[in-house]
Protein backbone atom coordinates (compact mmCIF):
# COMPACT_ATOMS: atom_id res chain seq x y z
CA UNK A 1 0.00 0.00 0.00
CA UNK A 2 1.44 3.07 -1.38
CA UNK A 3 1.39 5.80 1.86
CA UNK A 4 1.78 9.44 2.05
CA UNK A 5 2.98 11.60 4.98
CA UNK A 6 2.59 15.18 4.42
CA UNK A 7 5.58 17.80 5.92
CA UNK A 8 4.37 19.66 8.59
CA UNK A 9 7.68 21.88 7.83
CA UNK A 10 5.32 23.17 5.31
CA UNK A 11 2.06 23.70 7.01
CA UNK A 12 1.28 27.42 8.33
CA UNK A 13 2.60 27.20 12.16
CA UNK A 14 0.00 29.77 13.27
CA UNK A 15 -2.61 27.23 12.76
CA UNK A 16 -0.62 23.98 13.22
CA UNK A 17 -3.52 21.85 14.56
CA UNK A 18 -5.70 22.77 12.15
CA UNK A 19 -3.32 21.81 9.39
CA UNK A 20 -2.60 18.46 11.13
CA UNK A 21 -6.68 17.82 11.16
CA UNK A 22 -6.90 19.09 7.80
CA UNK A 23 -4.41 16.48 6.27
CA UNK A 24 -5.58 13.72 8.32
CA UNK A 25 -9.13 14.40 6.64
CA UNK A 26 -7.37 14.41 3.21
CA UNK A 27 -5.98 11.07 4.23
CA UNK A 28 -2.82 11.44 4.95
CA UNK A 29 -1.06 7.96 6.30
CA UNK A 30 1.70 9.67 8.49
CA UNK A 31 2.59 13.33 9.64
CA UNK A 32 6.26 13.93 8.79
CA UNK A 33 7.98 15.85 11.25
CA UNK A 34 11.06 17.29 10.49
CA UNK A 35 13.32 17.93 13.85
CA UNK A 36 16.76 20.36 13.61
CA UNK A 37 19.59 21.22 15.88
CA UNK A 38 20.95 23.50 14.16
CA UNK A 39 24.32 21.58 14.43
CA UNK A 40 23.93 18.26 12.52
CA UNK A 41 22.11 20.35 9.75
CA UNK A 42 21.83 24.53 9.14
CA UNK A 43 18.36 24.96 10.50
CA UNK A 44 16.48 24.71 13.46
CA UNK A 45 12.73 23.67 13.68
CA UNK A 46 10.61 22.14 16.73
CA UNK A 47 11.56 20.11 19.45
CA UNK A 48 9.50 17.41 21.65
CA UNK A 49 7.61 19.78 23.68
CA UNK A 50 5.67 20.93 20.56
CA UNK A 51 5.56 17.61 19.31
CA UNK A 52 3.61 16.39 22.56
CA UNK A 53 1.64 19.81 22.21
CA UNK A 54 0.21 18.93 18.71
CA UNK A 55 -0.04 15.25 19.59
CA UNK A 56 -3.52 15.27 20.21
CA UNK A 57 -4.41 17.16 17.49
CA UNK A 58 -4.82 14.38 15.27
CA UNK A 59 -4.59 10.39 15.58
CA UNK A 60 -2.32 10.16 12.70
CA UNK A 61 0.86 8.65 13.57
CA UNK A 62 3.73 10.75 13.80
CA UNK A 63 6.94 10.28 11.42
CA UNK A 64 9.61 11.67 13.42
CA UNK A 65 13.21 12.89 11.54
CA UNK A 66 15.67 13.49 13.70
CA UNK A 67 18.53 15.86 11.75
CA UNK A 68 20.35 15.83 15.42
CA UNK A 69 23.93 14.76 16.51
CA UNK A 70 23.15 12.84 19.19
CA UNK A 71 19.86 11.24 18.69
CA UNK A 72 20.20 8.69 21.52
CA UNK A 73 20.57 11.44 23.92
CA UNK A 74 16.79 12.35 23.31
CA UNK A 75 15.21 9.03 22.52
CA UNK A 76 13.17 8.95 25.80
CA UNK A 77 11.72 12.69 25.01
CA UNK A 78 10.44 12.35 21.61
CA UNK A 79 9.06 8.83 22.52
CA UNK A 80 6.88 10.37 25.43
CA UNK A 81 6.00 13.39 22.86
CA UNK A 82 4.39 11.05 21.41
CA UNK A 83 6.73 9.66 18.18
CA UNK A 84 5.61 6.47 16.21
CA UNK A 85 8.37 6.28 14.16
CA UNK A 86 11.52 7.70 14.41
CA UNK A 87 14.34 7.90 11.66
CA UNK A 88 18.07 9.13 12.33
CA UNK A 89 20.82 9.39 10.74
CA UNK A 90 23.44 7.13 10.23
CA UNK A 91 26.09 9.67 10.03
CA UNK A 92 25.27 11.14 14.19
CA UNK A 93 27.02 10.86 16.74
CA UNK A 94 25.36 8.08 18.55
CA UNK A 95 26.12 4.53 18.15
CA UNK A 96 23.84 3.50 15.73
CA UNK A 97 22.69 -0.07 17.40
CA UNK A 98 22.43 0.98 20.66
CA UNK A 99 20.00 3.80 19.14
CA UNK A 100 17.78 1.49 17.23
CA UNK A 101 17.64 -1.06 20.74
CA UNK A 102 16.17 2.56 22.08
CA UNK A 103 14.35 3.53 20.10
CA UNK A 104 12.55 -0.64 20.04
CA UNK A 105 12.60 -0.93 23.83
CA UNK A 106 10.13 1.90 24.19
CA UNK A 107 7.68 0.45 21.86
CA UNK A 108 8.29 3.09 18.87
CA UNK A 109 9.56 1.42 15.22
CA UNK A 110 12.85 2.43 13.89
CA UNK A 111 13.74 3.73 10.62
CA UNK A 112 17.03 5.07 9.29
CA UNK A 113 18.43 7.40 6.81
CA UNK A 114 21.66 8.72 5.35
CA UNK A 115 22.29 12.17 3.71
CA UNK A 116 22.66 12.10 -0.44
CA UNK A 117 26.45 11.95 -0.36
CA UNK A 118 26.47 8.42 1.87
CA UNK A 119 25.98 4.90 0.66
CA UNK A 120 22.57 3.33 0.99
CA UNK A 121 24.54 -0.03 1.88
CA UNK A 122 25.41 1.40 5.43
CA UNK A 123 21.73 0.64 6.37
CA UNK A 124 22.07 -2.96 5.32
CA UNK A 125 23.73 -4.76 8.54
CA UNK A 126 20.51 -2.77 10.28
CA UNK A 127 17.44 -3.58 8.33
CA UNK A 128 16.46 -6.71 10.44
CA UNK A 129 15.50 -4.07 12.96
CA UNK A 130 13.96 -1.20 10.40
CA UNK A 131 10.26 -0.24 10.21
CA UNK A 132 11.26 1.69 7.40
CA UNK A 133 14.61 3.37 5.76
CA UNK A 134 14.01 6.81 4.49
CA UNK A 135 16.31 8.01 1.16
CA UNK A 136 16.85 11.49 1.38
CA UNK A 137 16.37 12.93 -2.15
CA UNK A 138 17.75 16.58 -1.25
CA UNK A 139 20.12 17.58 1.35
CA UNK A 140 18.69 17.38 4.58
CA UNK A 141 17.86 21.44 6.12
CA UNK A 142 15.73 22.58 4.15
CA UNK A 143 12.34 22.35 2.59
CA UNK A 144 11.19 23.32 -1.24
CA UNK A 145 14.69 21.64 -2.90
CA UNK A 146 14.35 20.43 -6.29
CA UNK A 147 14.50 16.10 -6.37
CA UNK A 148 17.68 14.52 -6.90
CA UNK A 149 16.75 11.65 -9.12
CA UNK A 150 20.55 10.20 -8.97
CA UNK A 151 19.45 9.25 -5.52
CA UNK A 152 16.70 6.50 -7.05
CA UNK A 153 19.87 4.20 -7.33
CA UNK A 154 19.46 3.90 -3.47
CA UNK A 155 16.33 2.87 -3.54
CA UNK A 156 16.05 0.23 -5.95
CA UNK A 157 19.27 -0.86 -4.42
CA UNK A 158 17.02 -1.23 -1.13
CA UNK A 159 14.03 -2.83 -2.73
CA UNK A 160 16.20 -5.57 -3.84
CA UNK A 161 17.91 -6.08 -0.82
CA UNK A 162 14.78 -6.11 1.47
CA UNK A 163 13.02 -8.33 -0.68
CA UNK A 164 15.67 -10.72 -1.26
CA UNK A 165 16.01 -11.01 2.46
CA UNK A 166 11.99 -11.30 2.65
CA UNK A 167 11.54 -8.12 5.24
CA UNK A 168 8.75 -6.35 6.10
CA UNK A 169 10.20 -2.93 5.64
CA UNK A 170 9.02 0.30 4.15
CA UNK A 171 10.86 2.57 2.21
CA UNK A 172 10.50 6.28 2.38
CA UNK A 173 11.53 9.44 0.02
CA UNK A 174 12.01 13.13 1.44
CA UNK A 175 12.40 15.83 -1.08
CA UNK A 176 11.33 17.68 -3.78
CA UNK A 177 8.25 15.53 -4.44
CA UNK A 178 5.13 16.04 -6.94
CA UNK A 179 2.85 14.36 -9.60
CA UNK A 180 6.27 14.00 -11.49
CA UNK A 181 8.35 13.11 -8.91
CA UNK A 182 6.46 10.79 -7.00
CA UNK A 183 6.00 8.36 -10.04
CA UNK A 184 9.89 8.22 -10.89
CA UNK A 185 10.22 7.35 -6.73
CA UNK A 186 7.48 4.20 -6.96
CA UNK A 187 8.80 3.60 -9.94
CA UNK A 188 12.15 2.78 -7.94
CA UNK A 189 10.73 1.12 -4.75
CA UNK A 190 9.24 3.33 -2.48
CA UNK A 191 6.73 3.19 -0.85
CA UNK A 192 5.91 6.23 1.74
CA UNK A 193 6.48 9.69 -0.23
CA UNK A 194 7.13 12.71 1.93
CA UNK A 195 5.80 16.12 0.91
CA UNK A 196 5.18 19.05 2.07
CA UNK A 197 5.00 22.24 -0.25
CA UNK A 198 3.83 20.04 -2.93
CA UNK A 199 0.30 19.03 -0.86
CA UNK A 200 0.02 21.94 1.81
CA UNK A 201 -0.23 24.27 -0.89
CA UNK A 202 -3.00 22.53 -2.79
CA UNK A 203 -6.25 23.80 -3.43
CA UNK A 204 -7.67 20.37 -2.87
CA UNK A 205 -5.94 18.69 -0.19
CA UNK A 206 -7.69 15.97 -0.06
CA UNK A 207 -7.75 15.43 -4.21
CA UNK A 208 -3.73 15.56 -4.17
CA UNK A 209 -3.68 12.81 -1.76
CA UNK A 210 -5.76 10.87 -3.29
CA UNK A 211 -3.97 11.87 -6.99
CA UNK A 212 -0.42 11.38 -5.07
CA UNK A 213 -1.67 7.59 -3.70
CA UNK A 214 -3.34 6.80 -7.43
CA UNK A 215 0.08 7.79 -9.25
CA UNK A 216 2.31 5.78 -6.74
CA UNK A 217 0.03 2.94 -7.10
CA UNK A 218 -0.04 2.56 -11.01
CA UNK A 219 4.14 3.60 -11.10
CA UNK A 220 4.70 1.10 -8.27
CA UNK A 221 7.79 -0.98 -9.11
CA UNK A 222 7.07 -3.56 -11.89
CA UNK A 223 10.03 -5.66 -11.00
CA UNK A 224 10.19 -5.71 -7.28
Amino acid sequence: MMKISPSILSCDYGRIAEELKDMELAGADYMHIDVMDGHFVPNLTLGAPVIKCIRKATDVPFDVHLMISEPLKYIDDFCDAGADIITFHTECDSPIGETIDKILSRGVKASLTVKPKTPVEDIFPYLDKLSMVLVMTVEPGFGGQSFMEDMMAKVSALRNEINARGLDCEIEVDGGINEKTIAVAAAAGADVFVSGNALFSSADRKEAVEKFKAIAEENFCKNC
